[in-house]
């Protein structure tokens, strides 16, 4: 078990009894790239996990110690500054959070590991942002809700990480309930759970083991692009502020003063935001069908309109689409790469993971990463028993 791995390398290591945090990663159903236009996502907390033993020390140094990477950094207190060590800078960052609240951390240990894959899309980062600062938040009693958690998380990630992460990530991780998804308005926050009663189906994440180098460049572009597009319409429509506020008749009343590729943009961004209000109602009165359509026509939107997904990620959903056992699949993530989301009826579960494996490497020679979760709680201490 990882838990008591972690905890052996902590006790080993610093000789204390440490207490031990769960923060887990996350997929997100539906409502891709809405985050940063103040739109609607629907996300929800996985059964794969980060494990962070901690304990206060007196030594004024925070001591670090990767349990995957087999690697062991040390800090001052007086001297909290970016790191050489990446994976440091998600706990450093989150420090920096607590200390600039005025809410000083005089010196921590930690040993922390899981079994989230990286760089499958399913948010390690956020994972250990979150399962840190709640850990800090218990061991130092500093009284921070939940929401100021996620917060600090997601700043310590735009802060010392350097991405610019929307609220989605952390706020999956820390708010997250079993079986039930997360309706989360990315403007105000405020957010409801929905029920995922679908026991008769499994979440199967295919993990096409490729990042493709545009990546990053087209995240910001396709930024860029959905600002270019609110400032048209806003010079006609004054309660315009974002995508959030523009439905499709709108766009479409001021189509000609949109270059084609400006328009696909919005477009996208707008009919994603209904998907998610519908896929909610869906779940709400189990009409599965409906949920599975629109991930089809989320993927479909992200391939041809916002055109971040790959060869890969196609490959997989329109094998996907012709298997009778899914009802929906689609691309999950920024995109040129990482996973697809697929929701299959559990007997057929394995033979769609042999049939998808065995095309995935026929059609693109690249080996499927497959990993089946459920839907799990959010970030939380774990009580160690004798």
């Amino acid at each position: 078990m990882i838990n008591s791995s972690i905890v052996e390398e902590f006790i080993v290591r610093f000789n204390t009894i440490p207490r031990v945090f769960k923060s887990p990663g996350r997929i997100n159903l539906i409502g891709e790239h809405t985050d940063y236009n103040e739109g609607f996502v629907l996300p929800a907390a996985i059964d794969y996990h980060m494990v962070l033993a901690m304990h206060p020390n007196n030594l004024k140094l925070f001591r670090f110690y990767s349990y995957d990477y087999s690697e062991y950094v040390e800090f001052d207190i007086s001297n909290i500054q970016k790191s050489k060590t990446l994976w440091a800078n998600y706990l450093l960052g989150v420090i920096s959070q607590f200390n600039k609240s005025g809410k000083y951390i005089t010196g921590v240990d930690c040993v922390f590991g899981g079994n989230i894959p990286i760089g499958a899309g399913l948010s390690s980062s956020a994972a250990i942002e979150c399962g840190f600062a709640y850990g800090l938040n218990e061991l130092f009693k500093t009284k921070f809700m939940k929401i100021d958690l996620v917060k600090m998380s997601q700043k310590a990630e735009n802060e010392f990480a350097g991405v610019m992460c929307g609220i989605m990530d952390q706020f999956a991780s820390v708010f997250g309930k079993e079986n039930k998804v997360i309706q989360l308005d990315c403007r105000s926050l405020e957010f409801q759970y929905f029920p995922f009663n679908m026991p008769d189906y499994d979440i199967i994440l295919c993990d096409t083991k490729v990042k493709h180098s545009l990546a990053s460049s087209e995240y910001n572009k396709r930024r860029n692009e959905c600002e270019k597009g609110v400032d048209i319409i806003k010079k006609y429509e004054e309660d315009v502020h974002s995508l959030r506020d523009v439905n499709i008749a709108m766009l479409n009343k001021y189509k000609s003063k949109f270059n084609p590729i400006i328009y696909k943009r919005c477009k996208y961004v707008i009919e994603e935001n209904s998907r998610v209000l519908d896929s909610c109602e869906a779940l709400q009165n189990n009409k599965l069908e409906l949920l599975g359509e629109n991930m089809f026509n989320t993927h479909d939107g992200l391939r041809f309109d916002y055109e971040v997904s790959c060869r890969e990620l196609d490959v997989l959903v329109d094998f996907a689409k012709a298997q009778e056992c899914v009802i929906g699949a689609r691309m999950m993530g920024g995109g040129f790469g990482g996973c697809t989301i697929n929701l299959v009826l559990k007997s057929g579960t394995e033979a769609f993971i042999r049939n998808i494996t065995r095309d995935y490497l026929d059609k693109t020679n690249k080996h499927l990463g497959i990993y089946k979760t459920r839907i799990s709680e959010g970030t939380s201490e774990i009580v160690l028993t004798d």
